[in-house]
């Protein structure tokens, strides 16, 4: 893969990337479902602490897949509409 400028046709340049939202939703909600899976086997176990630790990062998660989806809305009325692959 050469180093330099982006070939041509593609979208985004070295100052302004574009970013894989819907990469980022599938690793929020990943996040969310393993945090939270772990918080209840932790509770069960009786180990609070990192229970608790593990909620708040499910609560992160949570925060990111809601700021992810909003960016990914207003992109969709900028672009009307156009559809995006998983890693754009």
């Amino acid at each position: 893969m050469p180093i330099g400028p982006q070939p041509r046709g593609r979208r985004g340049t070295v100052d302004e990337p574009y970013s894989a939202l819907n990469l980022r939703l599938v690793l929020a909600v990943f996040g969310f479902v393993v945090c939270t899976v772990l918080a209840v086997l932790l509770f069960r176990a009786r180990w609070t602490v990192p229970a608790w630790l593990l909620a708040a990062w499910a609560l992160v998660a949570v925060g990111d897949a809601v700021v992810v989806q909003l960016r990914r809305r207003a992109r969709s009325r900028a672009e009307h509409g156009r559809d995006h692959s998983l890693f754009e």
